[in-house]
């Protein structure tokens, strides 16, 4: 769905109003905070600039900001800290950008329940240190964690290093409180583990990426700190020996906290002294009472086919080994402009994946840096152009729809945890099919009649 720019007297009549309604400071028109919010770290460039941007403080001007957006027909982009990549916070001409990245105070950290209520705003890492204060932690941990915040997460269910053994976003959300389109406020979910009272709307909010209606607070799993952690590096001949190893760990009865791949070209662009220890590297971290025990499994099983593999009960070493997981984005940005892809196949299928990206890459003559969440079978094949050009190549699209064509062709999925956005909004059909499709697009009328809310995202 997409929705045409305002009028200029709705566009007018909408500003009148916000400059109203709300406190001076928490209106923005001036081209620098326009130009700032235009896009996200996709680096997807729409056309135009926003008509102007909200910052918001609590969850009346989300109301207030809704409420007249909608009722003039103005389009609405909510946003964080626009850490995305995948363009689900970009926008163009006409558009309203709802700045949420103000509402950042944890409004509750229970021990007793481990939960924390918080607001949208929170940075990701931030939930964790506060919770790390009471012995808990939050357990989704995306790569971007320092800089992300929750809302973002919740938006498009992000995953992250620790999901193989604690599940994706929508695993530790509880409950919500959201505005829709018109400014009506719900809520949704509770602050049990359990509950399948009614359908499950925190679930349906949760990874709809701001089109069904606004976060502004969010109820959240916390989990013990675990008693220990032992962290694995081996480095492999080719990333297709590291990505059969890792699919290996499963049957020899361990689950591990992560598993995290890395292709040579992208340990090159982190670090040359780390690419020149092998073609892939591969971490493992087990934790829990039994860690020690689950980590001298694994490297038995990684031995068979590493050259090299090194373990460490040490959190700062652990954290060391890390630091080429955390850092690859970073290093490839500079790089050149990214094209973060986001697949996720059948783990089984994951060694096959790995070699027909590597074809792919090779037909169009795109490099390609790939790196992968092992444990769950989700890859980030990740190409590079050069960012001086203003639109992307069209081979680096012809091997981006492959990528994707591959992905569905082994049972897989088109994203994993960065959600469709705009980038790939043209593959959705043929993952969900007409039905499933069309049945979707009913839903998203249910929760915003009018179409005003991150118009020509997801669907």
């Amino acid at each position: 769905m997409t929705t045409a720019p305002p009028t200029t007297t709705a566009a007018a009549r909408l500003l009148g109003l916000l400059a109203r309604d709300l406190p001076p400071d928490q209106l923005a028109t001036d081209p620098r905070t326009l130009a700032a919010h235009a896009t996200d770290r996709s680096g997807t460039r729409p056309d135009g600039v926003p008509l102007a941007v909200v910052h918001a403080r609590r969850t009346e001007d989300v109301t207030v900001t809704l409420r007249h957006a909608d009722a003039l027909r103005v389009p609405v982009v909510p946003r964080g800290a626009g850490t995305g990549l995948s363009g689900g916070a970009s926008a163009g001409e006409g558009v309203l950008v709802l700045d949420l990245s103000g509402m950042n105070r944890i409004l509750e950290l229970s021990v007793d329940d481990q939960l924390a209520v918080v607001e949208p705003g929170v940075i990701t890492a931030e939930l964790d240190r506060a919770a790390g204060e009471h012995g808990l932690r939050y357990a989704p941990d995306p790569a971007s964690a320092a800089i992300s915040t929750i809302g973002g997460n919740i938006a498009t269910n992000a995953g992250g290093l620790r999901c193989a053994k604690y599940g994706v976003t929508r695993d530790s959300v509880l409950g919500l409180e959201a505005v829709l389109a018109d400014g009506t406020v719900v809520t949704t979910g509770r602050r049990t583990v359990k509950g399948v009272t009614g359908y499950d709307l925190t679930a349906l909010l949760t990874g709809s990426e701001g089109t069904l209606a606004v976060i502004t607070s969010a109820t959240l799993r916390l989990r013990p700190v675990p008693v220990a952690t032992a962290t694995i590096a081996a480095y492999f001949d080719s990333f297709e020996a590291a990505a059969e190893a890792s699919h290996a760990i499963g049957p020899a009865g361990v689950v591990p906290a992560l598993a995290e791949l890395l292709d040579g070209p992208v340990l090159h662009a982190v670090d040359p002294a780390l690419g020149a220890r092998g073609a892939a590297l591969l971490l493992v971290q087990c934790d829990g009472a039994g860690a020690s025990a689950e980590a001298e499994q694994v490297a038995r099983v990684l031995a068979a086919t590493a050259t090299t593999v090194e373990t460490t009960a040490d959190p700062l070493e652990a954290e060391a080994l890390l630091a080429a997981r955390r850092l690859a984005l970073p290093a490839l940005e500079r790089l050149g402009r990214p094209l973060i892809e986001d697949i996720a196949v059948p783990r089984s299928r994951l060694a096959e994946a790995v070699r027909e990206i590597r074809a792919v890459s090779a037909r169009h003559d795109v490099p390609v840096y790939t790196l992968a969440h092992a444990a769950d079978g989700n890859l980030h094949p990740i190409i590079v152009v050069d960012p001086a050009l203003d639109r992307l190549p069209d081979a680096a699209w012809e091997a981006a729809g492959e990528i994707f064509a591959l992905a569905l062709r082994l049972g897989g999925t088109l994203t994993g945890e960065h959600g469709v956005g705009v980038l790939k909004r043209q593959w959705v059909a043929d993952e969900l099919g007409p039905t499933a499709h069309a049945l979707q697009r009913r839903l998203k009328d249910a929760f915003d009649p009018h179409g005003i809310l991150n118009p020509g995202k997801t669907l």
